[in-house]
């Protein structure tokens, strides 16, 4: 299973996407949204969590995605 955070960046520019799993170690977003969505593409065949974490680290929104990925 790939676990994900996504992080307010510390001068306030958009977010970051932590894992393992990422081949470049994090990458930087704008937007929450955009975060959730890199990370729900790059784990499709695989089981993951994206944790989404707010200022003062608290999880504020948990995406749970299935490894459902089927071809065409």
């Amino acid at each position: 299973m790939h676990a994900y955070e996504v992080r307010p960046r510390k001068d306030k520019r958009g977010v970051d996407l932590i894992s393992d799993a990422l081949p470049f170690g994090g990458l930087w977003y704008t937007k929450v949204s955009d975060a959730v969505d890199y990370a729900k593409f790059y784990s499709r065949s695989h089981d993951a969590v994206i944790r989404v974490y707010d200022d003062a680290g608290n999880v504020i929104e948990t995406h749970e995605h299935d490894g459902g990925f089927k071809e065409w």
